[in-house]
């Protein structure tokens, strides 16, 4: 797609710093360095170069490179300036870059919105690139580079290949039965291969849920009854006062939530209100907050106060794993003998290394149970479940051939959405390229 107007934005991190990249694309690029910079570089051969001003004055000295296109990120020509990351420097360069006539400022996103449109990306890489881009851990970090390489797309579009090729034939001895070219019967081979299908999807879609766990966290939900200690234990977490801890019982009313990186995974505490029964109306509305969380989470640790006597019925968290814990094992030193998976102090210590290393291994477990391509937005399962519907259609509707078609064209249509690729062209393709009809 050929743009008529360039963009230019500083690409680099936020000013003052160091060195300061800024980008430009689209059809004025050429001009542009030859005018500020001299002659045109070499493609992707850095050069030092004097950044001139409209007077002819020096706005700075630095690196000039040039990526002509289509062999660039964009697919447009492309000039990189890398120059001094100061905030009067770089706004000066700026200004004179946009000072060119078919030169703006670039939108939010619109290099890679640029590359998608030429064909340099597909939808799940772009998506992957701010994946990348947001990126704290090294579990999120892999993940959202395996899919800036492509591996989800190319996955989907196998898929959508296989689709295509299903319809072509479906069509094919509907349209075309009289022949000689066309095979007969080939709906049985379709139908077979759509059955195969569905079960590749669905164990796909299963994975989604580890895919949340790598990108928005594996999240754990402290329960128990008031001055369990729970609000010490995410301090201890944490290693800073992110909750009040006193004596009287019901200070946390509402949900405090931290963020650790376990072994390169991300993982979210929530501190919760104490569960009991004598609670007053705000309290009673956190202890609700609290139940309801801890059902929508991974992992709940479940606090037992080895010093007291109150204990609480874990009943109402659903199906999520519990780990029981005894705290305060400071003050009971007698309570390890007692029928608890883990106990600690938060005051000492003692126990949290235990803790949080079951916590990882927990998290590691369920990322790694799943493949190792996996779904990586809602948007991408919403689609694949609506494809998974119309494939389940197409082959329950099998003596129906034009509804068998429709059905096939529908789920091809829906994993096109998630790559960016709708065209039916593709059909054609495939059915003028395999059958010598019309001849």
């Amino acid at each position: 797609m050929i743009f008529s107007d360039s963009i230019v934005a500083l690409s680099s991190g936020r000013l003052p710093a160091g060195v300061a990249v800024v980008r430009v694309s689209g059809p004025e690029t050429r001009f542009v360095i030859e005018t500020i910079a001299g002659i045109l570089p070499e493609p992707r051969v850095a050069v030092f170069r004097r950044l001139r001003d409209a007077d002819g004055g020096t706005i700075d000295h630095g690196i000039v490179l040039f990526f002509p296109g289509p062999n660039s990120f964009t697919g447009e020509d492309v000039a990189e300036f890398q120059v001094h990351g100061g905030k009067a420097s770089v706004s000066a360069l700026l200004d004179r870059l946009t000072a060119f006539e078919g030169v703006r400022h670039a939108e939010a996103g619109e290099f890679t919105r640029r590359a998608f449109l030429n064909g340099k990306l597909d939808l799940p890489q772009t998506e992957a690139l701010a994946d990348l881009i947001n990126a704290e851990t090294e579990a999120q970090r892999r993940f959202a580079a395996g899919n800036a390489d492509g591996a989800q797309g190319r996955l989907y579009q196998s898929w959508r290949k296989r689709l295509i090729h299903a319809r072509a034939m479906i069509e094919a001895e509907i349209d075309f039965a009289d022949e000689d070219d066309v095979p007969g019967s080939v709906a049985d081979a379709v139908t077979a291969d759509m059955g195969i299908l569905i079960g590749e999807i669905e164990s796909h879609v299963e994975g989604f849920r580890a895919a949340e766990i790598i990108r928005d966290g594996f999240e754990v939900v402290i329960l128990g009854p008031p001055n369990a200690g729970k609000s010490s234990l995410l301090n201890a977490l944490a290693r800073r006062d992110v909750a009040i801890v006193t004596d009287e019982p019901g200070t946390t009313r509402d949900l405090l939530e931290v963020s650790l990186d376990l072994n390169g995974l991300y993982v979210r505490i929530v501190d919760t209100a104490g569960l009991r029964e004598a609670a007053g109306a705000v309290e009673a509305i956190g202890i609700e907050r609290a139940k309801t969380r801890a059902r929508d989470a991974h992992l709940v640790l479940l606090l037992h106060d080895m010093a007291g006597a109150d204990q609480i019925d874990p009943a109402g968290v659903g199906s999520v794993p519990i780990l029981h814990i005894g705290t305060k094992a400071d003050l009971e030193p007698s309570g390890r003998d007692k029928p608890y998976e883990l106990v600690l102090s938060a005051r000492t210590g003692a126990g949290l290394t235990e803790l949080t290393d079951e916590i990882a291994r927990r998290a590691k477990a369920q990322v790694e149970s799943a493949g190792d391509i996996l779904p990586s937005r809602l948007r991408h399962v919403e689609l694949l479940r609506d494809t998974l519907g119309f494939l389940r259609q197409a082959v329950e509707r099998y003596e129906e051939r034009d509804v068998q078609a429709e059905m096939l064209r529908l789920a091809t249509d829906r994993l096109g959405r998630i790559v960016g690729a709708v065209d039916v062209e593709d059909l054609l393709d495939v059915i003028f390229g395999q059958f010598c009809i019309g001849k």
